[in-house]
């Protein structure tokens, strides 16, 4: 156990931190809100768990109260509408204005016909 990071009262870093793996019942990070169906819903950071690493910085995890945590949002017509339509935009390639069939990746900037054309004559 890292003492170093024990500080349940937050006098040393301003908020209620705790050891990896140390945080008590009733607190959970987005991530095990977002598994248990919940969300934040506009609540404050109510502590941190503190990971050591050797050569950087301690990893940071934010903690929130689970009896405070609202339902998920449920999705709309219209947000599954817009979610359609920003896949659709990535895989719309820029060069071509053709569906790639794939979303292009942000190295590229094009699909791949457009990013190599020389080795697609040859193939």
């Amino acid at each position: 156990m890292s003492v170093r990071f024990w500080d349940p009262d937050g006098s040393k870093f301003g908020i209620p931190t705790y050891p990896w793996r140390l945080a008590p019942d009733g607190l959970a990070t987005r991530r095990q809100l977002r598994i248990r169906g919940l969300r934040p819903g506009g609540q404050d950071i109510a502590a941190q768990v503190l990971r050591p690493r050797r050569r950087r910085g301690p990893l940071t995890a934010y903690l929130y109260r689970v009896d405070l945590a609202l339902p998920v949002r449920s999705m709309t017509p219209a947000r599954w509408a817009a979610l359609a339509k920003a896949n659709a935009a990535r895989r719309r390639c820029p060069e071509c204005q053709r569906d790639a069939g794939y979303v292009i990746p942000p190295t590229l900037g094009s699909c791949v016909t457009c990013a190599f054309p020389e080795e697609q004559r040859v193939a």
